[in-house]
């Protein structure tokens, strides 16, 4: 008759606990993974999320490229387009038929009103020298012999400004923190 093993003969249970049957992590190994963890997260918000000087200049050359848009499409319409910003939104705006009257532009994805993200808000500030209401229209002449403007793009404690020469060369000075 056969037997098993005994207690005694086997020697996985002679040998009893130790460390070669018992794992844990250490606190230096926790506390490890913990600092890697963090700054993941740290990175990972940083880039999801901009801060106001960021967002004051990516909004500022997303509004400089649409200027230019606007002042190209002028000569090439033959028909004056116009440019506003009031609060948060930015509007680009065309004459009547009679020249009276500015109509919002609705035949244009690129022109289409739009809303600024919080907590960016911007302003016109000069044309032709002159200082204007903040949510003026600034014109775009067909011929393109547009008069100098800038609007101002402000998030935060940041201040970007968009500047036109008579050539329609639009610029861009900033981000600049706005004086308390």
């Amino acid at each position: 008759m056969r037997r098993g093993p005994t207690a005694t003969s086997c020697r996985a249970c002679r040998r009893g606990p130790g460390p070669a049957t018992q794992r844990a992590f250490t606190l230096v190994e926790i506390l490890v993974v913990m600092v890697i963890v963090g700054i993941a997260a740290g990175l990972a918000l940083a880039l999801v999320a901009p801060d106001e000087r960021d967002l004051s200049l990516r909004e500022a050359r997303r509004f400089a490229g649409t200027i230019e848009y606007a002042a190209l499409r002028a000569q090439w319409r033959d028909r004056m387009l116009g440019v506003s910003v009031g609060g948060n939104v930015v509007r680009y705006w065309r004459r009547d038929d009679a020249g009276d009257r500015w109509l919002l532009v609705d035949d244009d994805d690129v022109l289409a009103s739009r809303t600024l993200p919080a907590p960016v808000e911007g302003a016109a500030l000069v044309y032709a020298g002159h200082a204007l209401a903040a949510d003026a229209i600034v014109p775009l002449r067909a011929s393109g012999n547009n008069d100098p403007f800038a609007f101002a793009l402000v998030a935060g404690d940041w201040r970007t400004i968009v500047a036109a020469d008579p050539l329609n060369r639009v610029s861009i000075e900033g981000p600049a923190r706005v004086p308390r």
